[in-house]
């Protein structure tokens, strides 16, 4: 944990192993979207990193606990009005590009849905609209047939969510006891729980699609991961002021993380659906919470910190590319062997510099401007 002023201009604390944290989760995304690819092809046993899809939970549980700690105690001198202006800055200039890369992908993939149906442009120029706005793509809008949310760039549906939190947090979250937070978590997390139970599979990877059942999903795990987050930070106080913390913090938590992720779905009943749950419920807080407590070595100080200021370009640029790399595939390119490995590794590699090209000259900068023009006037109540 370092001390550093925040972009609001407040003493709040910075936590730099949890920002490298979140570029590692954002990785793992990457490659478990890969062998998605791969998996649509040649089966579901060619996924290496099973368990990628929970990597959004944690970023879920991870948004929860940073928000609590940069605005929980500022809120009175803030206000509704400047917290959404600011998290519009934060996340909106990146679903601006991930639209227009999304939309560049389709159209390179022929502007059709997946069955081959060319798709009209007005239905196309709708979708647009409503994912610039972050809004989700039903009917008609739909453009790939598959009931995606948001059908051009496919995890924007966690960003949508991600907004929905943010509201919640403005609108009640924030005027919560700790005591009614973590009853709020609990009601949550014992709903959550009988939503996996009573899905076919016992998976909670979903959220990206319009299916009522889906869609309720990811709204659950949005509902305990960003409160938990919320509770986490809340309770860390009292931690926080006695300092502390180990520099191997960092590797051991990206281990523990990569290794979770990467455990294996068994074929033994209810075994997959309580690993994901425990890894929701005991796990990853226990990441976050120790993460926080943690120092980075000087060493790693400056490759954490760039895995925190990628993590969320990253995530929002990488799955245009990915759309291509099944169209590759379905059009009769085995991504086996030599070849198509390298293929995936260069996919990776293309990926991450994208992120970080954009993270220099777009990204900030945008979000520097908008800071000084749009917030700028919206100066925080005395």
């Amino acid at each position: 944990m370092t001390k550093t002023p925040s972009g609001g201009g407040s003493n709040t604390p910075h936590y730099l192993i949890l920002d490298g944290l979140r570029g590692v989760a954002a990785c793992a995304v990457l490659v478990y979207h890969l062998f998605e690819a791969v998996a649509f092809a040649a089966g579901a046993t060619y996924q290496q990193m099973y368990h990628g899809f929970l990597c959004v939970d944690f970023f879920f549980i991870l948004s929860g606990f940073v928000m609590g700690h940069a605005y929980d105690a500022r809120w009175q001198r803030m206000g509704v009005g400047r917290f959404l202006a600011m998290r519009i800055v934060r996340l909106h200039p990146m679903v601006v590009m991930g639209v227009l890369i999304g939309l560049a992908a389709y159209c390179m993939q022929g502007c059709v849905k997946w069955d081959g149906t060319q798709v009209p442009m007005g239905d196309l120029m709708a979708c647009v609209l409503l994912s610039l706005l972050i809004l989700p793509s039903t009917g008609a809008a739909e453009v790939r047939g598959n009931t995606e949310l948001f059908p051009l760039n496919g995890p924007h549906w966690s960003l949508f969510f991600e907004y929905i939190g943010s509201i919640l947090y403005a609108a009640t979250l924030h005027k919560l006891s700790t005591r009614s937070l973590a009853v709020a978590t609990l009601c949550a997390a014992v709903a959550m729980c009988g939503w996996a139970v009573g899905m076919t599979d016992g998976s909670i990877a979903t959220g990206w699609s319009s299916d009522p059942v889906i869609a309720t999903g990811g709204l659950l795990r949005l509902l305990y991961g960003y409160p938990m987050g919320l509770l986490m930070a809340r309770l860390y106080r009292s931690r926080e002021a006695a300092g502390g913390g180990r520099g191997w913090s960092m590797p051991v938590c990206t281990v523990a993380l990569l290794l979770l992720v990467c455990v294996p779905h068994l074929d033994i009943p209810c075994f997959d659906t309580v690993f994901q749950l425990l890894c929701v419920g005991v796990a990853f807080p226990l990441l976050v919470w120790h993460g926080a407590g943690g120092r980075v070595s000087a060493p790693m100080a400056s490759a954490t910190r760039w895995l925190g200021r990628l993590s969320y370009p990253l995530y929002a640029v990488h799955y245009p590319f990915i759309y291509l790399y099944i169209h590759w595939i379905n059009r009769g390119r085995m991504p086996f062997g030599w070849p198509g490995w390298m293929v995936a590794v260069g996919l990776f590699v293309w990926c991450v510099g994208l992120a970080a090209a954009v993270t220099v000259f777009y990204d900030e900068p945008i979000r520097r401007w908008l800071q000084q023009h749009l917030l700028k006037n919206r100066s925080e109540k005395k």
